[in-house]
């Protein structure tokens, strides 16, 4: 069969976010399509492969795309899984429609270009408004979290209605559901996007930060020393950040490093606030324990754990003596990973950006121990292994040129 055999004769919608993409003039990455007053037998007759498990979802022999039978869904327990679903013929596309999360994604599109719009998308695309389709919204508590994403990708706000029925689900208990794979998901999805600090924001103002992810909520209300914005507290300062890092980098990796850099402020005792000395060390713990609780890749939980032992140091790479310096670059493993020194030392130059009048500021410790790295990394460690037959003098020597020669730096750097 050729591609336009297989779809002869079938009710075919193009759905969801490629619809709304395209209205907001947006490049379409992926296509959902639902198909009317079919069933799993014909779809099947037809050429197409079964994949979905909960309902019949089916993937297009050619373009490999997603075709879903229309279908209803209806509340029978607890959670985002207590669902039952119906994908009878008769079920029609409203129908299937009204089921989905926000009205902006709930518009389609026929095979000849007309856009059903039966819960006024566009409206809310073009007053970019996030609004729930139906109270049936309260029913799955996964929705908060995609609420708050969209947030942080188009910068929309969130219909007020819509907000007190997200604050109805927290009230009720419905986040305690969500498995750890699915809010990791969804908080690695949202670092990726334009705005991250809206997504944190969102699950804030209708109570879902402190179940979800208590370690960044209990930053707010929490002082700190920026001289003349008593308002920017740590909360503030950790949204600002990791907006700031995404402005450096697309890695979610390094924006995740720059969400946790300051846990450890939380713990500071009252009677110490607003200054938060040792917060690089007693945030360590609650780090391990986010990334324990929710199952985040290794990957993140190392840069993060290096990045908050380390980005005080960075700050003050003008202060520290060469021995200092080397033991820092050791302490990132510059050497073995000089990736690593470029992802620390943006969270660190996030972490800087992060504060009210220096958002354009040039960080310029980077370039410091940029040029301190350059410099000991030229040192000729096969070299020295040549010359010396003890392991502990080859260290000392490595060790000693280094030094030298991130001190030649250093004084060049003083006599500018």
């Amino acid at each position: 069969m050729t591609a336009p055999d297989i779809l002869d004769g079938l009710e075919v919608y193009l759905v969801g976010g490629a619809v709304r993409d395209q209205l907001l003039g947006l490049a379409v990455k992926d296509r959902d399509w639902v198909v009317v007053g079919s069933t799993p037998a014909e779809m099947e007759s037809r050429g197409f492969k079964a994949v979905g498990h909960e309902f019949p979802v089916f993937l297009h022999p050619v373009t490999k795309e997603e075709y879903a039978l229309a279908r209803t869904e209806r509340k029978i327990g607890a959670g985002y899984k207590g669902f039952k679903f119906s994908t009878s013929p008769d079920i029609t596309l409203e129908q299937d429609l009204y089921r989905r999360d926000l009205t902006i994604n709930a518009i389609a599109q026929s095979a000849n270009g007309e856009i059903i719009d039966p819960f006024g998308g566009r409206h809310d695309l073009e007053n970019r408004i996030l609004r729930h389709v139906s109270t049936a919204f309260v029913e799955d508590p996964v929705r908060i979290l995609r609420v708050a994403r969209f947030r942080a990708r188009f910068e929309f706000g969130i219909a007020e209605e819509t907000c007190e029925l997200m604050r109805t689900m927290v009230g009720k208990g419905e986040v305690d559901a969500l498995v750890a794979e699915r809010i990791w998901m969804e908080v690695e999805g949202a670092l990726g996007e334009n705005k991250p600090s809206l997504f944190f924001q969102a699950l804030r103002d209708c109570g879902a930060l402190r179940p979800i992810l208590p370690e960044i909520d209990a930053l707010f209300g929490v002082a700190q020393s920026i001289q003349h914005h008593p308002e920017i507290d740590a909360g503030v300062h950790t949204l600002m950040v990791i907006d700031q890092a995404a402005k450096l980098t697309k890695d979610t990796v390094i924006r995740f490093a720059a969400l946790v850099h300051d846990l450890g402020k939380a713990l500071t005792p009252k009677d110490e606030l607003p200054s938060h000395h040792g917060h690089e060390r007693s945030g360590l713990p609650l780090i391990k324990q986010m990334c324990n609780r929710l199952r985040i890749p290794n990957e993140h939980r190392d840069l993060a754990l290096v990045a908050c032992r380390t980005h005080l140091k960075l700050h003050r790479i003008r202060e520290l003596n060469p021995s200092s310096v080397l033991d820092l670059l050791e302490e990132i493993d510059a050497f073995r990973r000089p990736g690593r020194l470029e992802q620390v030392l943006a969270v660190a130059e996030a972490d800087m950006r992060g504060r009210k009048g220096l958002e354009q500021e040039r960080y310029v410790q980077r370039d410091i121990l940029q040029d301190y790295f350059t410099a000991a990394s030229g040192v000729d460690a096969a070299a020295i292994a040549q010359q010396q037959a003890s392991g502990t003098k080859i260290a000392q020597q490595i060790r000693e040129q280094r030094c030298a020669a991130i001190r030649a730096v250093k004084d060049a750097l003083l006599n500018e």
